[in-house]
C-alpha cells in the first residue's frame, strides 16, 4: 500500500500525508464531499477532485494489484514461476506491462506455433534463431517425418518460422518498443465500406479520412468509432509498416546470412499477424477510454452547469409546455411547487383559440396570483411565448425553460409516484415549471444521461459515465444544501451518506410525525446512524428551528465551538449571526486545536456571515430576439441573443429561439485562440452571437461570439454544396469569414 500512495502522491504532486489521511477517510466510509468540507485539517485542504482522483487512482491500483496476484497464481501452477519473474510483475506499474510478462505463459489456443512445437520442431527453431552460418536447409532435413506431417525441408523451415514469431510477439521489450511507436506515429485511418455511400452521409466528413492517432480529438475518435459500430466506415490504427519491421529488425536479425533471412521472413510474420492485431487492439482500447475519459469530463462540467443554474426561488407559476395539434397543457404550481390545477389551451395552429386560451390563461393567473409564468422550449415554444407575451393579461414575466429530460421524467416511475392519476403531458409541464423554482430539485429526478448535456454519451464507458455524473450530481447537491423538511426523496438521496433507502425513511419518517424540528431528530429516522448523521447533517438544512445554526453550513460538532464564540464576546448565538461588528471582534487564532484548524475557522466565520446562503448565482431574466422564431428568419450577419446549451470539446451549441441549436466553433468562441471550450463558455450561460451560416436543408446554424471589427449587412444565407471532402469546421468558417469581409470591405 505504501507504493500505491507514493505513486499516487507523485503523480497528484501532494504528500503521501494527504493521501494516506484521505485513502483512511475513504476506507471508513466517508464520502467525497464530506471530507472536502469539513475534514480539511485531515486532508491539508484537498478539494473534491483532487479527493476524487486520489479515490479513483487507488481503485485502479487495487485493482492492478488483483491481476498480478491472479497472474502469479496462474503461472506458479505451471510450475514456471522463478524468483525473477515473480519480482518483475510484483514491480509491473502498469497492466500492459504485467500482461505483457504473463502472455508467454498465458493459456492459448492451438496456434501454428503450437502445431510445429508438437512436430518437434522447436530445436530447428532454436539453431535458426542464433543465426549461426550453417545453412538452414541442411539444418532442417534431420527434422524430416512424415508421421508427424513433415514431409519436406519448406515445411520444417515454416514450423520454425511460426515458433521464432511467437517468440518474437511475446517479447517484453519487442512489445514495449513497438507499443511507444504505436502511440508516436500510429496514423488512424477510415474509409467508406462498399455498397454504404447512400446510407452514410452523416459520417461523410469521414469516408477518406487519417491523422496521427496522437493527436486525434476525443470527439472526433468517438465519431469516427460509432461509424465503423454502425457499420458504415472500416477503422484501422497503425504506424508506417516500414518503421515497425526496422525497429523489430534492429532487435531480432544479428548477422546477415540464411538464418538471418528465415528470422526476417518470421519477423514480418510476427508483427502483420500477431504483433499489429494485438497492439492495435490495445491502442484502439487506451486511446477509447482517453477519448471517454474526456467525454465524461465534458458531460460531468455541463451537468454541473445545468445542476447549478440560478434559481428563481419560491413563487406562484403557470407552467405551459407548449404544442400545436395536441395544444398547450397548462399547471398552476404554488411556491413550494405544489400542482394546484392543470388544463389545456389551443392558441396555436390548427384550432387556434386565441381568445378563449387568452381568458383561460389570465383567469388562472389572477386566481393563483402568478408571479412568473414558465413555457417548454420545445416545438411551439416561440409560438406561445408570443401568444402569452401579446395576449395573456397578468404582470408575471414569461421565461422559456430548458425542457430537455421532462418527456423521461413524465414517464418515470418516479412521476407515477408523485402523480400517479395524471397523465405524462400534465408530469411534463409540471417539471418544467418545477425546473424554473428550482433547477436541481427538479433535475435530480432524471437520469442525468437523459439531460441532453453531453457528447457521445451513449458510446462512452457506461459504468465510467455513471460514476463521473453520480459524483457530479453528488458534489452539487451537496455544495447546495437540502431542505430536509420539503426536499424530495430523489434529493435526498444524494445527501452525502444517505443514499435511496435511508432517504425513503426520512419521506416516510416526515409524513408520518411532521416536519423534523432540529437536526438531531434526523436520527430518530430509522436505520440512520451515529456515522450516515455524521456525514449527512452539515448538508441539510432545517429552516424555521429553535438553533439558527440547523439552517447553516456549520456542521453540529462544531456547535460548541460557535456557542463558545458568543460566550467570549458576552452575546448570544443569535446575536452573533446578526451582527457584523460582534464577528468582527473575533480572533479564530485563539480556537485552533488539535482538530480545528484556520480552514474550518475560516469556513465557519463565512457561514455565520450569511447563514443557510444559497452558493447559486441569481436570477436573471433573458429573452430571444423578437421576431426571430424559425431558421427561415435568420440572416448571416445578424447579431442575436442566445442561451448555451452544450458545450463539447469542439464548441458550443447556442439556443436562439428557432428550434434548431446553432454551433459556435471553437475557433469562433472568443476573439484569442481556444485550447479548451469549457474554460471561456458554460451551459445556461447568456451570450450575443453573430449569425455566419444558416444551412437549412441540413439543420445547421453557423454562430459566433468574436467581434468583428466590421459591419456585417444582413443577407440571405445560401445552402453550401455538399462536401465530398472534409475540411476542418474551423477552416471553413475562416474561409467564410474572410469571404464576407471582401464582400462588404
Amino acid at each position: 500500500m505504501a507504493t500505491h500512495i507514493n505513486h499516487i502522491a507523485q503523480t497528484l504532486n501532494i504528500s503521501t500525508r494527504q493521501v494516506s489521511q484521505t485513502l483512511q477517510l475513504l476506507d471508513e466510509g466517508a464520502t467525497v464531499p464530506f471530507i472536502a468540507r469539513y475534514r480539511k485539517e485531515v486532508t491539508g485542504s484537498l478539494d473534491e477532485v483532487q479527493i476524487t482522483q486520489i479515490r479513483d487512482q487507488a481503485h485502479q491500483l487495487r485493482e492492478l494489484d488483483k491481476r498480478k496476484e491472479s497472474v502469479l497464481k496462474s503461472i506458479e501452477e505451471q510450475g514456471k514461476l522463478s524468483d525473477d519473474l515473480q519480482k518483475q510483475i510484483e514491480e509491473a506499474d502498469t497492466m500492459a506491462k504485467v500482461e505483457d510478462l504473463y502472455l508467454p505463459y498465458k493459456p492459448k489456443r492451438r496456434t501454428k506455433a503450437t502445431i510445429a512445437r508438437e512436430r518437434d520442431l522447436e530445436p530447428l527453431a532454436q539453431q535458426i534463431f542464433e543465426q549461426t552460418s550453417a545453412d538452414p536447409t541442411q539444418l532442417a532435413e534431420p527434422f524430416l517425418d512424415p508421421e508427424k506431417e513433415v514431409n519436406t525441408t519448406e515445411e520444417a523451415l515454416q514450423g520454425a518460422r511460426d515458433i521464432i514469431a511467437e517468440w518474437i510477439s511475446e517479447d517484453q521489450q519487442a512489445r514495449e518498443t513497438l507499443r511507444k511507436l504505436f502511440r508516436k506515429e500510429g496514423v488512424i485511418k477510415t474509409k467508406l465500406l462498399k455498397g454504404k455511400e447512400a446510407d452514410g452521409h452523416k459520417f461523410r466528413d469521414y469516408f477518406e479520412w487519417e491523422e496521427l492517432v496522437a493527436k486525434v480529438p476525443s470527439h472526433r475518435l468517438l465519431a469516427m468509432r460509432r461509424g465503423e459500430k454502425e457499420g458504415f466506415l472500416s477503422l484501422t490504427i497503425a504506424p508506417p509498416e516500414e518503421s515497425a519491421l526496422s525497429q523489430l529488425e534492429r532487435q531480432f536479425v544479428k548477422n546477415n546470412n540464411t538464418s538471418s533471412q528465415q528470422v526476417q521472413l518470421a519477423l514480418t510474420d510476427s508483427y502483420k499477424r500477431l504483433l499489429r492485431p494485438s497492439l492495435e487492439t490495445e491502442l484502439r482500447l487506451e486511446t477509447k477510454k482517453k477519448a471517454d475519459t474526456e467525454a465524461i469530463e465534458v458531460f460531468s462540467e455541463n451537468l454541473r452547469q445545468l445542476l447549478l443554474a440560478p434559481p428563481l426561488g419560491e413563487k406562484n407559476i403557470l407552467a405551459l409546455d407548449p404544442g400545436f395539434r395536441t395544444g398547450c397543457k397548462v399547471v398552476c404550481l404554488d411556491r413550494q411547487g405544489k400542482l394546484l390545477e392543470h388544463t389545456t389551451v389551443y392558441p396555436n395552429p390548427p384550432q387556434k383559440k386565441m381568445q378563449e386560451s387568452a381568458a383561460t390563461l389570465t383567469h388562472l393567473c389572477e386566481k393563483y396570483q402568478v408571479e412568473a409564468i414558465a413555457i417548454g422550449n420545445g416545438t411551439a415554444s416561440r409560438e406561445t411565448e408570443q401568444f402569452v407575451s401579446s395576449q395573456v393579461k397578468a404582470s408575471a414575466p414569461v421565461i422559456v425553460v430548458n425542457e430537455s429530460g421532462a418527456s423521461i421524467y413524465s414517464a418515470s416511475e418516479v412521476a407515477r409516484e408523485e402523480f400517479p392519476d395524471k397523465d405524462i403531458t400534465v408530469r411534463g409541464a409540471v417539471s418544467i415549471g418545477r425546473r424554473l423554482l428550482d433547477p436541481l430539485a427538479e433535475l435530480v429526478k432524471i437520469d442525468p444521461k437523459s439531460i441532453g448535456v453531453g457528447q457521445y454519451q451513449h458510446d462512452v464507458d457506461q459504468s465510467s459515465l455513471k460514476q463521473g455524473l453520480e459524483d457530479t450530481v453528488v458534489s452539487c447537491v451537496n455544495k447546495v444544501g437540502v431542505d430536509v423538511n420539503t426536499a424530495s426523496q430523489q434529493l435526498l438521496s444524494y445527501v452525502s451518506g444517505i443514499g435511496p433507502v435511508l432517504a425513503k425513511n426520512m419521506v416516510s419518517y416526515r409524513d408520518e410525525h411532521g416536519a423534523f424540528p432540529n437536526r438531531d431528530a434526523i436520527k430518530k429516522v430509522s436505520r440512520l446512524g451515529d456515522k450516515v448523521f455524521e456525514q449527512a447533517a452539515g448538508f441539510l438544512r432545517i429552516r424555521e428551528a429553535k438553533n439558527p445554526l440547523d439552517n447553516s453550513a456549520v456542521h453540529p460538532e462544531r456547535y460548541g465551538l460557535v456557542r463558545q464564540m458568543a460566550r467570549d464576546l458576552n452575546s448570544q448565538l443569535e446575536d452573533l449571526l446578526q451582527k457584523t461588528e460582534l464577528r468582527k471582534q473575533i480572533n479564530i487564532q485563539q480556537y485552533t486545536s488539535e482538530e480545528v484548524g484556520l480552514p474550518t475557522l475560516k469556513d465557519i466565520l463565512e457561514e455565520l456571515d450569511k447563514p443557510g446562503r444559497d452558493p447559486r448565482e441569481s436570477f436573471e431574466l433573458f429573452q430571444f430576439q423578437e421576431g426571430v422564431n424559425t431558421m427561415e428568419d435568420l440572416q448571416v450577419g445578424m447579431k442575436l441573443p442566445g442561451i448555451i446549451t452544450n458545450v463539447t470539446n469542439f464548441g458550443a451549441f447556442v439556443d436562439v429561439g428557432v428550434h434548431q441549436d446553432g454551433l459556435v466553433h471553437i475557433s469562433n468562441l472568443a476573439d484569442h485562440f481556444v485550447k479548451d471550450p469549457t474554460q471561456v463558455v458554460k451551459v445556461q450561460q447568456k451570450v450575443q452571437v453573430t449569425v455566419l451560416e444558416v444551412d437549412i436543408p441540413r439543420k445547421r446554424i453557423g454562430l459566433s461570439m468574436k467581434q468583428y471589427p466590421f459591419a456585417m449587412p444582413p443577407t440571405k444565407s445560401k445552402p453550401k454544396p455538399r462536401r465530398e471532402t472534409r475540411k476542418s469546421d474551423e477552416s471553413s468558417m475562416a474561409d467564410q469569414l474572410q469571404q464576407l469581409k471582401n464582400k462588404f470591405r
